[in-house]
């Protein structure tokens, strides 16, 4: 297998274009398709399908091109490390849900970040993007969220896409809001307590081979509600800290972070729903020392926050 047409279909597959892709790499077209065609051959499958619309990945494409890209990387690291004489730099990467505990994991992981070279990305999202991240070889690990009645759809989805999982957290959510919400005093309320506030959510629920409506129905249930959408977790704490009518459903926040903007958190006799967290990878991907260190926070933050 030619490593050279490995990365032809890599680009290819990222452009959507074979005519496209013969721009960015400075190759006749016709020269690109003789060695994708080639491609194909040696390896026995078909990587694209051909139609008016350009170059689509089969099944068995997904898969290749996911382990080219990770070929792809590990060459260019070698290159780098032998002929720059530039160390290896250690990469870690992982998509999750927009949750305290695992944010505060985070900022604990960091530290362990001294002198060594490293690249470390994080990101904040719902679980279709976590899974497509690994998916398309972007990220390394994933932790996707979903009520266990979803549990289901989940599993089967995973083990269709080839992906490892394992649970973090199992947890009911409970509800955080303003000191000087009206609601602030009582140790414990129910759900008609909250039927007067503004409710904040995410607004990107997802649950795979289900659609959006079936799945925003299960989680909002009650459609007269006063609700804000949010999609990204800085702005639910200023609306939280600014507006004393607001609150949120939310897995349990640590208690400094509570402190720091004013918000307290109460667990509603009426909720019995449950949520799992669940870390995923790919099935052939080998955890780093990296991530195992997160890991490690991972396991002590959601020991102190969540039990």
């Amino acid at each position: 297998m030619n490593i050279l047409h490995m990365k032809y279909a890599v680009e290819v597959a990222r452009i959507g274009s074979l005519n496209k892709a013969a721009g960015q790499l400075f190759i006749a077209p016709p020269n690109l398709s003789r060695s994708i065609k080639e491609l194909e051959a040696d390896l026995g499958i078909t990587i694209f399908e051909r139609n008016s619309k350009g170059m689509t990945l089969t099944p068995d494409g997904e898969e290749f091109v996911r382990y080219a890209k990770g070929v792809l990387h590990q060459i260019n690291d070698i290159e780098r490390k032998y002929r720059s004489g530039i160390p290896l730099k250690q990469r870690f990467s992982i998509s999750v849900p927009r949750a305290s505990y695992i944010s505060d994991a985070f900022v604990q992981f960091s530290h362990c970040l001294k002198a060594d070279s490293a690249e470390v990305y994080y990101m904040e999202t719902n679980s279709s993007r976590a899974i497509t991240n690994i998916l398309n070889a972007d990220y390394n690990l994933g932790i996707i969220r979903y009520a266990t009645e979803f549990d289901r759809y989940f599993k089967e989805m995973m083990e269709e896409k080839g992906l490892a999982y394992e649970l973090v957290a199992e947890f009911t959510f409970v509800c955080v809001m303003s000191r000087e919400n009206p609601l602030a005093a009582k140790e414990k309320i129910t759900f008609d307590d909250l039927k007067p506030l503004i409710e904040i959510v995410h607004g990107d629920p997802y649950v795979p081979s289900l659609p959006v409506s079936v799945v925003r129905r299960a989680e909002l249930p009650e459609e007269d509600r006063r609700r804000i959408f949010l999609f990204e977790r800085g702005g639910q704490f200023d609306l939280l800290v600014e507006n004393p009518e607001t609150f949120m459903w939310v897995s349990p926040i640590p208690q400094k972070l509570l402190d720091r903007y004013g918000l307290v958190q109460r667990v509603c006799v009426d909720n019995n729903k449950l949520y799992r967290d669940v870390l995923i990878r790919r099935t052939d991907y080998a955890m780093t020392e990296l991530d195992r260190r997160f890991l490690a926070e991972l396991i002590e933050s959601k020991r102190k926050w969540l039990q």
